[in-house]
């Protein structure tokens, strides 16, 4: 995400390598370049030159002035600005209410379905929510159906009325349904609708004022840019929503209406969809978005999204595994299949600092790991528990039952072996901390 904005910036900010200091002459000549880059990431105008005016304001301070590093001080400002624009602190869902109640608003095909099985599923994980998820959209039965078969993946009802075309009285009854059945979260996928259509924009109106929910939220793709953001502005004008959600972020690679919107509209970003998989949603943080439009990765969500699939006792366990030389092939496996829930690898990777910028070529296949399942699954229950009894000839079995060859068996054998060496050696060193940290780790200190 925001490929083409961070490598901009980036070109801007070597206006300033090797300058002794920041000037007015140097900072307006990197600001312009910044300005455009913002305008290329179709960012609205006003803002893109009110951010720049700030920026220079700041820049040209006093304690800049007399900077030894003034790029590392300018690529400091622009980072904190843009996560200012971003709306700066992290906005949270409000769960209040018995049940709380979540409505979705937004143009049809921005993904509110898909998001109210995402937001369901996180909400239910985390929180521990129990969740109803009802099907307000009365004029798209496929909808419907998704909304049941999103539902069925995460384990969680639907609340539907045949023949009822009546989507305020369907919310009012979901609401009763729920509390009558102890459920304490209610999300209402509405319809899609266009701003300029009146009666469908009385329509979601009427629902509101019904439910009262605690929160309206408004889902848009991303990808759209400044229309997005033109959007939004329509909705909330007759909506006065809560929050916005932005889908399809993952590929969007200029960034415009992420930057925009907040300024814009004056609401925050509450999620984004990063991904097609139900898991692929995260509350938005402005001040890790800016950390990764400037390349300088979001290392903070990479942890926490291993603390999701990671769990505490597991890992303690791997690690006594490990001191004594046990870990085996059926540990490597359960590694790896976490590691897959995270997300998809190339995202993740992007993460990890410095690295985003060397991987932005590359094709990281999420199928990277099945020629490696596979060699594991053809091999017996003894040879995953003990490796060392894997001889030439059960590497040619192994190699015939997985579809793969010889070398790439080898090749995998070798790598566990050193992989074994390198864990028994770091944790020998100092097995207590090792422990300690990972434990800190997964409580997040």
């Amino acid at each position: 995400m925001f490929e083409n904005l961070s490598e901009k910036l980036e070109r801007s900010f070597k206006i300033l390598k090797g300058q002794g200091k920041i000037s007015e002459i140097n900072v307006a000549e990197t600001l312009k370049d910044v300005r455009r880059a913002l305008l290329d990431a179709d960012v609205n105008y006003k803002v893109a030159k009110t951010f720049t005016d700030t920026v220079k304001a700041k820049a040209i301070g006093q304690n800049v002035i007399n900077a030894i590093k003034p790029q590392e001080l300018m690529i400091k400002i622009v980072h904190d600005e843009l996560a200012a624009l971003m709306g700066g602190e992290t906005a949270q869902v409000n769960l209040s209410g018995n049940p709380t109640v979540i409505l979705m608003s937004g143009l049809q095909g921005s993904g509110k379905t898909t998001f109210s099985g995402k937001l369901a599923r996180k909400l239910k994980s985390e929180k521990g929510k129990r969740p109803l998820l009802v099907a307000c959209d009365v004029y798209r039965p496929a909808a419907i159906e998704q909304l049941k078969v999103l539902a069925g993946q995460i384990d969680v009802p639907v609340y539907t009325e045949d023949g009822n075309k009546n989507p305020v009285e369907i919310a009012e009854n979901a609401i009763k349904y729920a509390k009558l059945n102890h459920l304490d979260l209610v999300i209402v996928d509405t319809a899609g609708r266009l701003a300029v259509d009146e009666q469908m924009m009385d329509e979601i109106a009427a629902i509101k004022k019904a439910i009262k929910p605690q929160e309206t939220l408004f889902v848009v793709d991303s990808m759209t840019g400044q229309d997005a953001v033109n959007t939004a502005k329509e909705f909330n004008d007759r909506l006065d929503f809560d929050g916005v959600v932005l889908t399809k972020l993952d590929g969007d690679t200029r960034g415009g209406a992420a930057l925009s919107i907040r300024t814009v509209v004056t609401k925050p970003i509450k999620f984004v969809g990063t991904g097609e998989k139900l898991d692929a949603v995260d509350l938005f943080h402005p001040s890790r978005m800016a950390d990764r439009i400037l390349g300088m990765g979001d290392i903070v969500s990479l942890v926490e999204k291993a603390q999701q699939q990671f769990d505490e006792k597991q890992a303690i366990e791997l690690q006594r595994k490990i001191a004594k030389n046990q870990f085996n092939f059926n540990d490597f496996l359960a590694q790896i299949q976490q590691i897959k829930k995270m997300g998809n690898l190339k995202d993740l990777a992007s993460m990890i600092p410095g690295i985003g910028k060397q991987i932005k070529d590359m094709d990281i296949d999420d199928n990277a790991f099945k020629s490696v399942e596979a060699i594991i699954g053809s091999m017996t229950a003894a040879e995953r528990q003990s490796p060392a009894i894997i001889n030439g000839s059960r590497r040619k079995r192994i190699a015939k039952g997985s579809g793969t060859t010889l070398q790439e068996v080898n090749r995998l054998l070798t790598q566990f072996e050193q992989t074994q060496k390198m864990m028994k050696a770091a944790t020998s060193k100092n097995p207590l901390k090792a422990m300690n940290a990972m434990r800190q780790m997964r409580r997040g200190r």
